[in-house]
């Protein structure tokens, strides 16, 4: 690429002194040379040529001088960088000049190899400059539109310029929440589909809206089930607190979308999620052709079932008691010791509740109940019948009373 350099100068023989010993990088098209009488006429140029990439004046000239020229060049948006070449080389002059931001100084009578040797210099400083810029805007339009589909943090990274650290599949400790949707399919046999594409576009954009607040990573939307990640690809301290948090507010988002849509005729299902903390494989499972990042593992796969334990539960919300340990000042009430499907090993699970919540009657009455219950005491059943009675519509009162009733005993319970 040719650069641009303008040449700001009154003496009248500076011209063809710099074409004649500059003949062979002209016509190699290596350099190529304007030239200007002074700061003002050199700042039209540049308005007329902004692809000027160097700029080489002289201090004393008419109407504008070269000091004065710097500090117009320093107020434009696109820089340029300068060389003064003057013959008033005092201390004062060029400290001045390099305060306005000049690259470099050279005194007069011009030793042209000098002047040669600076411009080729300033030239390979502006190159390296320019391919920055460009690296940089490429990262930035490259992030701009990763960021529609892929969490602020994924597309960060996939925007990099050294590609795709932390995309390398390797195990790591994670937070995972799924979601799903309580009659989906049915609602997609029966809706319209102009509806159902409008419907489902601003739930799946309102939850992920959510997790990206929370700094998480969307794995996977498949259909109406969404499958997030915290602690992955970057480190988060706070993951587990974050990852319950997540869960609560997509809660809160999903009701408020579900009962706009009752109003309008839709019946649209419950959103139920899960969440878990563990070990698990992150990475780019997709290989060199296509990009799938995501986790496998048996964390990955008991939050699912913990997602699908809240139908038998009652619940909406299910987290695992390895994350609600590793959460900062957890707030919730224990379910009991699940055994999901395909286990056989018990699981300790909680629902988490809000602040409010957690410091009203019903949480105080519930772990009276739940301490009974996990004590086999006898009075257990009076304990959740009287919570159902200050409360029918609590899930968990009613589903711990059914058991009871029908002659279940402890916290152990086999679900999903």
């Amino acid at each position: 690429m040719t650069a641009t350099v303008l040449v700001v100068d009154d003496e009248p023989d500076l011209e063809a002194l710099i074409l004649r010993r500059f003949r062979r990088q002209i016509r190699e098209r290596q350099v190529a040379f304007m030239f200007a009488r002074d700061g003002l006429e050199a700042l039209q140029s540049i308005e007329q040529h902004p692809h000027v990439d160097l700029v080489v004046l002289d201090i004393n000239m008419p109407r504008m001088d070269g000091l004065s020229l710097l500090a117009k060049l320093q107020e434009r948006e696109d820089r340029k960088l300068a060389i003064v070449v003057s013959a008033y080389g005092d201390m004062s002059n060029i400290r001045t000049a390099m305060n306005r931001g000049a690259f470099d100084f050279l005194t007069k009578p011009i030793d042209f190899a000098d002047l040669e040797s600076t411009i080729h210099k300033t030239i390979r400083h502006i190159e390296v400059l320019r391919e920055a810029r460009r690296r940089q805007a490429d990262a930035e339009r490259a992030h701009a539109s990763l960021s529609r589909y892929f969490s602020p943090e994924l597309a960060k990274r996939l925007a990099a310029v050294d590609g795709d650290d932390g995309m390398q599949v390797h195990w790591r400790d994670i937070a995972v929440i799924f979601t799903d949707i309580t009659g989906f399919t049915s609602l997609v046999e029966t809706a319209d589909s102009n509806v159902l594409t409008d419907l489902l576009n601003e739930y799946v954009g309102g939850l992920t809206d959510v997790v990206f607040a929370y700094e998480g990573t969307v794995a996977k939307v498949i259909g109406d089930a969404i499958q997030v990640l915290f602690n992955a690809p970057g480190d988060q301290i706070d993951y587990a607190t974050r990852a319950i948090a997540c869960a609560q507010a997509l809660d809160r988002r999903a009701e408020t979308f579900r009962e706009r849509w009752k109003e309008r005729g839709v019946d649209f299902g419950v959103t139920r999620i899960g969440v878990h903390a563990g070990p698990a494989l992150v990475g780019n499972f997709g290989g060199g052709r296509y990009f799938d990042y995501t986790a496998y593992g048996d964390t990955v796969n008991t939050a699912a079932r913990l997602e699908a334990a809240n139908k038998t539960l009652g619940t909406r919300i299910c987290v695992s008691d390895s994350i609600a340990c590793k959460a900062r000042e957890f707030r919730g009430r224990p379910i009991g010791d699940l055994v999901l499907r395909g286990r056989s090993e018990a699981l300790r699970a909680h629902e988490p509740l809000s602040a409010a919540e957690s410091y009203g009657l019903a949480a105080t009455q519930y772990a009276t109940a739940f301490n009974k219950l996990e004590a086999n005491d006898t009075d257990v059943v009076p304990a959740f019948a009287a919570l159902v009675g200050l409360n029918a519509d609590d899930p968990l009162a009613n589903f711990h009373l059914k058991r009871l009733l029908n002659g279940a005993k402890g916290v152990r319970m086999h679900v999903g």
